[in-house]
């Protein structure tokens, strides 16, 4: 029995990066040889095995030989005769095809130190376009070295293109595809895990309403970059730059999303917009099967953006009715993470990534006005139920009405 450590691990370490986690890859042993020791299986599909004291995953050296549609669509052949170069050769990327016993030299018979000193992402064999997964891992993998200079190269999306081509994407469950994106929006360059869907025909498949704004123009006066899918990845760069989480990094990908399906009639104007793209967010998160408070924040984004851009010119009446749609009282994480995400589609035009942002300090600084409202002393005149509720709402807009003429004031 040989262990030797695999993928990401010896990746990480090669780049000179933070280690998050260790898998090991087990070459001429039996399951039964691993739980003797007192390894705990945990594998479904093919036998992993979780260490009795690291907790790191231990996998047996496999093949896999395509029997079927999707992810799940494989044979699995653990046996003790399959060599470690063959377990390597399964994977994904040359990068994540290498291996070493601790102390020892590496093990890399496809190339990928030569791919990773030279930025590249290739894949290891054309059994890669068998696993329609892959189109989505590569193309995460490109958002998170994409600050190393790492590109896919031409072969491999040349692959990917005909994955998208083949129908095999469909296969994919919602899970799959919802994991991936959530792990490609919570990379450094979120914009880089679209951008390469896009470029291998995916972004059509699984993102159609993303997809369908490409040509999409917008007034050049308030977008000088046109085209509306360039605006989105511009703005979600800013998200990341903004560390917003991964609530507020989905919210600015769908806040658009209207646009898309504005009569071209009315171009570059997109009237209404706002409602169309609360639709399809929630359309399109349903769809994913993304977490509630992604899908939430996304709808209340989409409709509500641009109430925030403009803040300060609002009615005290309308703001108030922004604060109540997104509960901003109760949940002022929801509302700091709105705000966030309105500032980096504000910021997320071209040569406009540094303006400032005024109308979240405004919005900040509005909600603590309210929070003021003294509600026991309404409550000692008498008042419930509905006519409380009503002098709440009147309370609460009066000091709105009082914020606003402060903040004109020229010490703001």
């Amino acid at each position: 029995m040989e262990i030797y450590l695999v993928g990401g691990a010896v990746r990480d370490q090669l780049l000179g990066l933070a280690v998050k986690e260790k898998d090991w890859v087990v070459v001429g042993a039996t399951p039964e040889q691993l739980l003797a020791e007192g390894y705990t299986p945990v594998g479904k599909d093919f036998p992993v095995f979780i260490h009795p004291r690291s907790g790191d995953e231990y996998a047996l050296a496999r093949t896999e030989r395509k029997q079927g549609h999707g992810y799940h669509g494989f044979h699995f052949n653990a046996s003790v005769d399959v060599s470690l170069e063959e377990d390597l050769l399964r994977r994904d990327l040359t990068i994540n095809a290498m291996a070493r016993k601790p102390g020892q030299t590496l093990v890399d018979p496809y190339g990928g130190l030569i791919d990773l000193k030279a930025r590249i992402l290739r894949h290891v064999s054309p059994a890669f376009a068998e696993d329609p997964l892959r189109v989505l891992r590569v193309a995460r993998f490109a958002a998170r070295y994409h600050w190393l200079g790492f590109r896919v190269a031409d072969e491999t999306l040349a692959l990917m293109q005909q994955l998208s081509n083949s129908g095999e994407l469909a296969h994919l469950t919602a899970e799959r595809v919802w994991k991936e994106t959530e792990k490609g929006l919570s990379e450094q360059d979120p914009q880089v895990y679209f951008q390469v869907l896009e470029q291998c025909g995916a972004l059509a498949v699984l993102f159609p309403e993303l997809a369908r704004l490409r040509g999409v123009p917008q007034p050049a006066a308030h977008h000088p970059e046109i085209d509306t899918l360039e605006h989105q990845y511009l703005a979600l760069k800013q998200s990341a730059l903004m560390n917003l989480p991964l609530t507020g990094r989905f919210a600015v990908l769908v806040h658009d999303l209207g646009k898309g399906v504005t009569d071209p009639a009315q171009w570059p104007r997109h009237i209404a917009h706002e409602e169309r793209s609360a639709q399809l967010a929630d359309t399109m998160a349903q769809r994913l099967r993304a977490t509630n408070d992604c899908r939430e924040l996304g709808v209340l984004t989409a409709r509500f953006h641009t109430h925030c851009h403009r803040a300060l010119e609002l009615k005290p009446e309308t703001l108030w009715k922004l604060f109540k749609a997104l509960d901003a009282l109760r949940r002022p994480e929801r509302l700091e993470i709105f705000l966030g995400a309105c500032e980096a589609d504000a910021r997320g035009r071209a040569g406009l990534t540094e303006r400032p942002y005024p109308q979240a300090d405004y919005c900040r600084a509005a909600a603590n006005a309210v929070r003021q409202l003294d509600i026991a002393a309404l409550r000692a005149q008498g008042l419930d139920g509905a006519a409380l509720g009503s002098a709440i709402d009147k309370g609460r807009i009066r000091l709105l009405k009082e914020h606003k003429s402060q903040w004109s004031h020229p010490l703001h």
